[in-house]
């Protein structure tokens, strides 16, 4: 399951008329970082439209674990399952940084939707692109370890969301604390920190204090693709070394 909205953001695929249009049936909202800005089963079913910052997107397990689904930036729009159907929200979302959105009632996004046959086409692809999605998280939660599960994480981050780096390391700061991290991955925080430790100890990931610095791309990308290392090697530290398949 990606952590990104598939193909461009939706308010990004509209023309520049239509954006305007839409930004202008609603409010400005601005959210502090940690603010729950939709609740899950709640009964709303105003939108927002994100202008600025990211968001964070999870549910509740029945355990009472929270489980993350995606992270929402710049151009998106959510909370449009339940403008649709008019049904609970399906998940919280909650600002992971200062968040700037607009807020836009239920009824006049339908409208809007209404009068736009291609805008309802994307809304319509976006909903089928997070069901595939979400069968997809399925198949890996059942079949995956934590530690190809945690690459293909940190791999999506590294591309959507890096900056180049010293000697051709990408460096990823996303205000994403290990426990989110761990919630995003669907293991425990203690799985998550030993998968991590693994990869320091075999230099292939870099953390510190909400960043990432990915120092080996290329075998995060055999990681993320169920291999343990390069061809003719053992391992990421060499003959004799600790393989990933250990995690």
């Amino acid at each position: 399951m990606s952590l990104f909205g598939q193909g461009r953001p939706f308010l990004d695929a509209l023309s520049r008329q239509d954006r305007d249009t839409l930004l202008a049936l609603g409010a400005p909202r601005a959210y502090e970082p940690g603010q729950v800005m939709l609740q899950e089963r709640d009964t709303g079913t105003f939108v927002l439209a994100v202008r600025a910052g990211w968001s964070v997107v999870s549910v509740s397990t029945e355990r009472g674990a929270r489980l993350i689904l995606a992270l929402r930036g710049a151009g998106e729009v959510i909370g449009d399952l339940a403008a649709v159907d008019q049904g609970p929200r399906s998940a919280t979302v909650t600002a992971l940084g200062p968040v700037e959105a607009t807020s836009i009632s239920g009824e006049r996004f339908r409208h809007f939707l209404s009068a736009r046959p291609h805008a309802t086409a994307m809304i319509m692809r976006q909903f089928s692109a997070r069901l595939r999605s979400a069968d997809s998280e399925r198949r890996s939660l059942a079949s995956e370890t934590v530690l190809r599960r945690l690459a293909v994480r940190l791999l999506e981050l590294a591309e959507r969301a890096g900056r180049a780096g010293e000697k051709g390391a990408v460096v990823v700061e996303l205000p994403l604390p290990q426990h989110d991290l761990a919630s995003a991955v669907g293991a425990t925080r203690e799985a998550v920190a030993k998968a991590l430790r693994l990869l320091r100890e075999q230099d292939v990931v870099h953390t510190g204090n909400r960043r990432v610095t990915v120092t080996d791309m290329e075998l995060l990308v055999l990681l993320a693709q169920g291999r343990a290392g390069p061809p003719g090697r053992t391992g990421p530290g060499g003959p004799g070394g600790k393989s990933p398949r250990d995690v």
